[in-house]
């Protein structure tokens, strides 16, 4: 008898792979197995289990053993249907690999169906590397945990194409995989479907080209899932352990990274080129929904560094700096932000962030709308904001900060544009040593400088351009900080305390002061521009 539903169980399972394209489910522990596919010289009616006959296709399965080692790899090549349900666990030393093998063109792994290509449900310790995935109606690689933990999960060198990259209405749909949110990667969703993380997931060397979004990380909020909770319901299951590193991200209608809800992530030297490319806008100019390229979201203890955000479009976000809804402790550090809408706009809600930091950052021409270090009052606490460089910005706002910390950044406006500002001692806040260009300095920041910084060159496309002179003010003018970092913006040892982004002793290029009269002219137009902008915020 037990023989008997032993065999009825494996006919239910090879029915399901016909069926549904491929269900792949945890079945022993044992020995490594290898599945080859070649869709151009395959069979299905060879067993698929040595290099010399592989099947053709993913339904071509006749028997399935998945366990610590199992490989399906698909040759270079070749195109495979696939829309596929993973349900194993490798070990941390035997991992399940879903890979590719042989010369040419990576294996192309791809769905038309409004679905994923990948499901990995419950899986610990699986590796997907060397392909090509895409999807044009629907999503890439979708990581749930619906009964237990996922540990060990890594993508590697994965080419991730054509994913319903068109222009919409509304922000995309977070909560059910892949396919709805237009993703090359979503972990769970928000709100998740259940209160198990997803741990040390790593995503390395990949590209994400002509998808609506890149990689869309959520934990569990609370017990009942609701994102939007009382504070005092804030329970999360943070996902730990994330590392991105290395990916490319371009020509995206949205978002390239949400970490959201995660517990000491890293992501660490991507480039996040012209996402965001849906301005978010109705045929009257009003905004419909926000995107910006790489956020945190209810996370702790995380960093996002070395990173290259530039070319945003959406009007209502479009920052490279966004600390959202109940995120601590986080870092943004050595970001290249140019020509973005704007650098920074942060949103805390319930009582407010507390403890985050931007440091050793340079900003370029992020001018299309004006940045703020936090949308209402709940504001930043404890804030860090230091040794950045911000260069032809908009408006920028040091608004809505408590218990701060703002030093040593070189703050160079667009002309006509101001700096705003909260008074009042008993927000308590720190403002020291900083540079102030084409606009007043701020009152509470009367010590710092008003002064052309002098920069080694005046090309805006070459972020070289904003190493200092030698003979440059700013050189050696910054306040010393207690911290960990030893290297500067550029990669150099900090060897002087200086203002902005740079920490070096000085170029050898020229520093040609402001006439007298030229610096007279500008800082009355700063006072002009300052008594404008007061007037407007009294009337509007």
């Amino acid at each position: 008898m037990k023989r008997f539903n032993k065999i009825l169980c494996l006919i239910i399972v090879i029915a399901v792979l016909f069926c549904n394209m491929g269900l792949l489910s945890y079945a022993v522990e044992g020995s490594a197995n290898y599945y080859y596919f070649d869709s151009v010289n395959g069979d299905d009616n060879n067993s698929g289990t040595d290099i010399e006959n592989p099947i053709k296709t993913l339904a071509g399965l006749k028997e399935l053993k998945v366990g610590p080692g199992t490989h399906f790899l698909f040759k270079n090549g070749g195109e495979y249907e696939c829309a596929t349900t993973l349900t194993c666990k490798g070990t941390k030393d035997n991992p399940v690999v879903i890979s590719s093998y042989g010369d040419g063109e990576r294996a192309i792994l791809k769905t038309d169906e409004k679905t994923e290509v990948l499901k990995l449900f419950d899986c610990s310790y699986v590796t997907v590397s060397n392909l090509h995935i895409k999807a044009p109606n629907g999503g890439g690689i979708w990581i749930d945990t619906r009964n237990e933990t996922s540990e060990g999960i890594v993508l590697d060198n994965i080419y991730f194409t054509d994913m319903q990259n068109y222009k919409v209405h509304s922000r995309d749909d977070n909560t059910n995989g892949a396919a709805v949110g237009r993703a090359a990667v979503m972990v769970k969703g928000l709100p998740a479907k259940s209160r198990y993380a997803v741990n040390n997931l790593t995503i390395r060397n990949c590209e994400v080209y002509n998808c609506a979004n890149g990689f869309m990380i959520w934990g569990s909020w609370n017990e009942e899932q609701n994102p939007w909770c009382e504070e005092d319901e804030v329970d999360p299951v943070y996902n730990k352990g994330l590392l991105i590193d290395g990916c490319y991200f371009h020509e995206m209608d949205a978002e390239a990274v949400i970490v959201g809800m995660c517990d000491g992530a890293l992501v660490t030297d991507c480039r996040a080129i012209n996402c965001c490319q849906g301005e978010g806008v109705d045929e009257n100019g009003e905004i419909e929904y926000f995107t910006a390229a790489m956020w945190f979201w209810g996370s702790e203890n995380s960093t996002i560094q070395y990173c290259e955000i530039a070319g945003q479009k959406n009007v209502g976000d479009g920052m490279a700096i966004d600390f959202d809804s109940h995120t601590n402790n986080c870092t943004y550090q050595y970001i290249y932000s140019h020509d973005n809408v704007r650098f920074m706009c942060n949103c805390p809600n319930h009582s407010g962030h507390y403890g985050n930091t931007v440091r050793y950052c340079l900003s370029v021409n992020d001018n299309a709308a004006r940045s703020t270090t936090a949308v209402g009052s709940e504001g930043e606490h404890n804030f860090s904001f230091y040794n950045n460089t911000i260069v032809n910005c908009g408006e920028f706002q040091l608004k809505n900060l408590y218990d701060s910390y703002v030093a040593n950044n070189i703050f160079v406006l667009e002309k006509g544009k101001t700096i705003a500002y909260d008074m009042g001692s008993k927000r308590n806040n720190v403002y020291e040593n900083n540079c102030y260009y084409n606009v007043m300095k701020p009152l509470v920041d009367t010590g710092s400088m008003n002064i052309l910084p002098g920069f080694s060159g005046d090309d805006y496309s070459d972020k070289n351009s904003f190493l200092l002179s030698k003979d440059s003010p700013l050189v050696g003018a910054g306040s010393r900080i207690d911290d960990d970092v030893t290297t500067d913006f550029f990669g150099n040892e900090i060897t002087s305390n200086n203002i902005g982004c740079y920490g070096g002793t000085g170029t050898e290029s020229e520093y040609e002061e402001e006439g007298f009269l030229d610096a007279i002219a500008r800082k009355l137009r700063g006072v002009k521009d300052t008594i404008i902008h007061e007037i407007k915020v009294i009337f509007d």
